[in-house]
Protein backbone atom coordinates (compact mmCIF):
# COMPACT_ATOMS: atom_id res chain seq x y z
CA UNK A 1 0.00 0.00 0.00
CA UNK A 2 0.99 3.55 -0.57
CA UNK A 3 1.38 6.09 2.03
CA UNK A 4 -0.99 9.17 2.14
CA UNK A 5 -0.29 12.60 3.45
CA UNK A 6 -3.07 14.52 5.04
CA UNK A 7 -2.97 17.92 5.91
CA UNK A 8 -5.87 17.91 8.76
CA UNK A 9 -6.86 20.47 11.37
CA UNK A 10 -9.59 22.44 9.02
CA UNK A 11 -11.17 21.04 11.35
CA UNK A 12 -10.21 18.55 13.78
CA UNK A 13 -13.55 17.34 13.37
CA UNK A 14 -13.81 16.48 9.90
CA UNK A 15 -10.02 15.16 10.10
CA UNK A 16 -11.20 12.54 12.10
CA UNK A 17 -14.30 11.57 9.72
CA UNK A 18 -11.06 11.64 7.09
CA UNK A 19 -9.33 9.02 9.31
CA UNK A 20 -12.48 7.09 10.17
CA UNK A 21 -13.76 6.18 6.71
CA UNK A 22 -10.36 5.63 4.79
CA UNK A 23 -9.31 2.95 7.40
CA UNK A 24 -12.72 1.30 7.06
CA UNK A 25 -12.47 1.49 3.23
CA UNK A 26 -8.68 0.50 2.99
CA UNK A 27 -9.74 -2.68 5.89
CA UNK A 28 -12.26 -4.13 3.86
CA UNK A 29 -10.69 -4.13 0.33
CA UNK A 30 -7.68 -5.19 2.17
CA UNK A 31 -7.75 -7.34 5.00
CA UNK A 32 -9.30 -7.70 8.22
CA UNK A 33 -6.46 -6.48 10.32
CA UNK A 34 -5.22 -3.55 7.65
CA UNK A 35 -4.96 -0.17 8.39
CA UNK A 36 -4.26 2.74 5.96
CA UNK A 37 -0.21 3.67 6.10
CA UNK A 38 -1.00 7.53 6.68
CA UNK A 39 0.70 10.78 7.69
CA UNK A 40 -1.34 13.30 9.46
CA UNK A 41 -0.20 16.64 10.19
CA UNK A 42 -3.35 18.78 12.23
CA UNK A 43 -2.64 22.03 11.94
CA UNK A 44 -3.89 24.86 14.28
CA UNK A 45 -6.93 26.35 12.89
CA UNK A 46 -6.86 29.73 14.10
CA UNK A 47 -4.48 30.34 11.67
CA UNK A 48 -6.86 29.78 8.69
CA UNK A 49 -9.85 30.41 9.86
CA UNK A 50 -12.42 33.00 7.85
CA UNK A 51 -9.63 34.58 5.90
CA UNK A 52 -10.54 37.30 3.97
CA UNK A 53 -7.81 39.82 2.39
CA UNK A 54 -5.09 38.85 -0.50
CA UNK A 55 -2.51 38.82 2.49
CA UNK A 56 -4.02 36.57 4.69
CA UNK A 57 -4.46 33.93 2.00
CA UNK A 58 -0.87 34.46 1.00
CA UNK A 59 -0.04 33.95 4.65
CA UNK A 60 -2.58 30.55 4.63
CA UNK A 61 -0.91 29.46 1.86
CA UNK A 62 2.51 29.32 3.26
CA UNK A 63 1.23 27.29 5.98
CA UNK A 64 -0.51 24.72 4.05
CA UNK A 65 2.92 24.65 1.89
CA UNK A 66 5.16 24.13 4.78
CA UNK A 67 3.17 21.15 5.92
CA UNK A 68 2.95 19.49 2.84
CA UNK A 69 6.75 19.80 2.72
CA UNK A 70 6.91 17.95 5.78
CA UNK A 71 4.26 15.17 4.84
CA UNK A 72 6.70 14.43 1.78
CA UNK A 73 9.87 14.89 3.78
CA UNK A 74 8.29 12.57 6.27
CA UNK A 75 7.43 9.79 3.27
CA UNK A 76 3.98 10.70 1.96
CA UNK A 77 4.04 9.44 -1.61
CA UNK A 78 0.63 11.84 -2.21
CA UNK A 79 -1.58 14.08 -0.65
CA UNK A 80 -4.90 15.26 0.08
CA UNK A 81 -6.08 18.50 1.94
CA UNK A 82 -9.03 18.00 4.63
CA UNK A 83 -11.03 20.67 3.83
CA UNK A 84 -12.90 22.09 0.24
CA UNK A 85 -12.13 25.73 1.23
CA UNK A 86 -8.31 25.50 1.53
CA UNK A 87 -8.72 23.60 -2.44
CA UNK A 88 -7.97 27.49 -3.59
CA UNK A 89 -4.48 26.86 -2.35
CA UNK A 90 -3.87 23.47 -4.51
CA UNK A 91 -2.04 24.92 -7.21
CA UNK A 92 0.54 27.08 -4.81
CA UNK A 93 0.93 23.94 -2.74
CA UNK A 94 1.35 21.20 -5.55
CA UNK A 95 3.82 23.65 -7.35
CA UNK A 96 6.03 23.48 -4.33
CA UNK A 97 6.45 19.81 -3.87
CA UNK A 98 7.00 16.45 -6.17
CA UNK A 99 4.06 14.17 -4.73
CA UNK A 100 0.45 13.98 -6.45
CA UNK A 101 -2.26 15.97 -4.30
CA UNK A 102 -5.62 14.47 -4.87
CA UNK A 103 -7.91 17.41 -5.71
CA UNK A 104 -11.61 16.84 -3.89
CA UNK A 105 -13.39 19.00 -6.38
CA UNK A 106 -11.87 16.74 -9.53
CA UNK A 107 -13.29 13.40 -7.64
CA UNK A 108 -16.82 15.07 -6.98
CA UNK A 109 -16.75 16.04 -10.60
CA UNK A 110 -16.08 12.37 -11.48
CA UNK A 111 -18.96 11.12 -9.45
CA UNK A 112 -21.30 13.46 -11.24
CA UNK A 113 -20.20 12.48 -14.36
CA UNK A 114 -20.43 8.82 -13.94
CA UNK A 115 -24.07 9.21 -12.10
CA UNK A 116 -25.44 11.28 -15.47
CA UNK A 117 -26.18 14.31 -13.83
CA UNK A 118 -26.10 17.58 -15.23
CA UNK A 119 -27.56 20.00 -13.26
CA UNK A 120 -26.22 20.30 -9.09
CA UNK A 121 -26.49 23.22 -6.25
CA UNK A 122 -23.30 23.86 -4.84
CA UNK A 123 -23.73 23.66 -0.61
CA UNK A 124 -20.51 24.70 1.51
CA UNK A 125 -18.66 28.12 2.96
CA UNK A 126 -18.58 31.04 1.11
CA UNK A 127 -15.67 31.11 -0.97
CA UNK A 128 -16.60 27.38 -2.23
CA UNK A 129 -20.07 28.50 -3.39
CA UNK A 130 -19.02 31.99 -4.91
CA UNK A 131 -15.78 31.58 -6.14
CA UNK A 132 -14.21 30.05 -9.43
CA UNK A 133 -11.38 27.60 -8.26
CA UNK A 134 -14.14 24.97 -6.83
CA UNK A 135 -17.01 25.78 -9.45
CA UNK A 136 -14.27 25.92 -12.55
CA UNK A 137 -13.67 21.96 -11.29
CA UNK A 138 -16.51 20.74 -11.83
CA UNK A 139 -17.91 22.80 -14.73
CA UNK A 140 -14.85 20.58 -16.53
CA UNK A 141 -16.38 17.36 -15.65
CA UNK A 142 -19.75 19.15 -17.66
CA UNK A 143 -22.06 19.91 -14.56
CA UNK A 144 -23.84 22.98 -14.82
CA UNK A 145 -24.30 24.51 -11.22
CA UNK A 146 -26.74 27.06 -9.80
CA UNK A 147 -26.20 30.70 -9.20
CA UNK A 148 -25.52 30.77 -5.41
CA UNK A 149 -28.33 32.17 -3.12
CA UNK A 150 -26.43 34.86 -0.61
CA UNK A 151 -28.93 34.02 1.85
CA UNK A 152 -27.71 30.33 2.15
CA UNK A 153 -24.02 31.63 2.16
CA UNK A 154 -24.82 33.86 5.36
CA UNK A 155 -27.00 30.56 6.84
CA UNK A 156 -24.17 28.30 5.77
CA UNK A 157 -21.22 30.19 7.44
CA UNK A 158 -22.87 30.52 10.87
CA UNK A 159 -23.71 26.48 10.52
CA UNK A 160 -20.28 25.17 9.41
CA UNK A 161 -18.25 27.93 11.52
CA UNK A 162 -20.16 28.68 14.78
CA UNK A 163 -21.44 24.90 15.06
CA UNK A 164 -20.14 21.99 13.07
CA UNK A 165 -15.96 22.90 13.12
CA UNK A 166 -16.25 23.10 17.13
CA UNK A 167 -18.42 19.66 16.88
CA UNK A 168 -21.60 21.11 17.46
CA UNK A 169 -24.64 19.45 15.71
CA UNK A 170 -27.85 20.80 15.94
CA UNK A 171 -31.76 19.98 15.42
CA UNK A 172 -31.74 23.74 13.90
CA UNK A 173 -29.32 22.86 11.61
CA UNK A 174 -30.44 20.30 10.10
CA UNK A 175 -33.76 21.34 9.81
CA UNK A 176 -32.22 24.74 7.86
CA UNK A 177 -30.27 22.01 5.58
CA UNK A 178 -33.52 20.44 4.76
CA UNK A 179 -35.04 23.89 3.86
CA UNK A 180 -32.23 24.68 1.80
CA UNK A 181 -32.42 21.79 -0.34
CA UNK A 182 -35.71 21.32 -0.81
CA UNK A 183 -35.68 24.82 -2.67
CA UNK A 184 -32.53 24.12 -4.46
CA UNK A 185 -34.87 21.25 -6.23
CA UNK A 186 -37.41 23.53 -6.85
CA UNK A 187 -35.23 25.84 -8.10
CA UNK A 188 -34.03 22.76 -11.23
CA UNK A 189 -31.40 21.14 -9.31
CA UNK A 190 -30.99 17.33 -9.85
CA UNK A 191 -28.40 16.99 -6.99
CA UNK A 192 -26.57 18.14 -4.63
CA UNK A 193 -22.87 18.47 -3.53
CA UNK A 194 -21.91 19.00 0.29
CA UNK A 195 -18.53 20.72 -0.71
CA UNK A 196 -17.71 21.21 3.02
CA UNK A 197 -16.03 18.21 5.16
CA UNK A 198 -18.39 18.73 7.86
CA UNK A 199 -22.02 19.14 6.82
CA UNK A 200 -22.94 15.39 6.38
CA UNK A 201 -23.30 15.76 10.06
CA UNK A 202 -26.23 17.24 9.58
CA UNK A 203 -27.65 15.66 6.12
CA UNK A 204 -28.78 12.39 5.64
CA UNK A 205 -27.05 11.87 2.53
CA UNK A 206 -28.34 8.21 2.06
CA UNK A 207 -32.35 10.06 2.44
CA UNK A 208 -32.87 12.98 0.64
CA UNK A 209 -35.17 14.84 -1.77
CA UNK A 210 -32.33 14.94 -4.25
CA UNK A 211 -29.29 12.97 -4.26
CA UNK A 212 -26.27 14.31 -2.13
CA UNK A 213 -22.81 14.06 -3.54
CA UNK A 214 -20.88 14.36 -0.12
CA UNK A 215 -17.40 15.79 -0.89
CA UNK A 216 -16.10 13.85 2.01
CA UNK A 217 -17.20 10.54 1.30
CA UNK A 218 -16.16 11.07 -2.38
CA UNK A 219 -12.53 12.17 -0.87
CA UNK A 220 -12.24 9.29 1.11
CA UNK A 221 -13.33 6.94 -1.29
CA UNK A 222 -10.86 8.64 -4.15
CA UNK A 223 -7.86 8.18 -0.71
CA UNK A 224 -8.60 4.53 -0.42
CA UNK A 225 -8.40 3.74 -3.58
CA UNK A 226 -5.21 5.33 -4.21
CA UNK A 227 -3.61 4.22 -1.08
CA UNK A 228 -4.53 0.19 -2.51
CA UNK A 229 -3.83 1.88 -6.28
CA UNK A 230 -6.74 0.95 -7.50
CA UNK A 231 -8.85 2.61 -10.57
CA UNK A 232 -12.16 4.65 -9.08
CA UNK A 233 -15.14 1.78 -8.88
CA UNK A 234 -17.83 2.99 -10.87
Amino acid sequence: MRKLGLIGGMSWVSTGMYYDRINRLVQKRAAPMASAPMLIESLDFRQLYALKSDTEWKRAAQVLIESAKRLEDGGAEGLIIGANSMHKLHDDIAAAINIPILHIADYVGEALKRSGHKSAALIGTRNVMTESFYRKRLVAHGVDLLPPDMANVEILDRIIYDQLMVGKVTRDAERAMKTIITNKAQEGASAIVLACTELDLVVDVDANILPVFDSTRIHCEAAANWILEQELVE
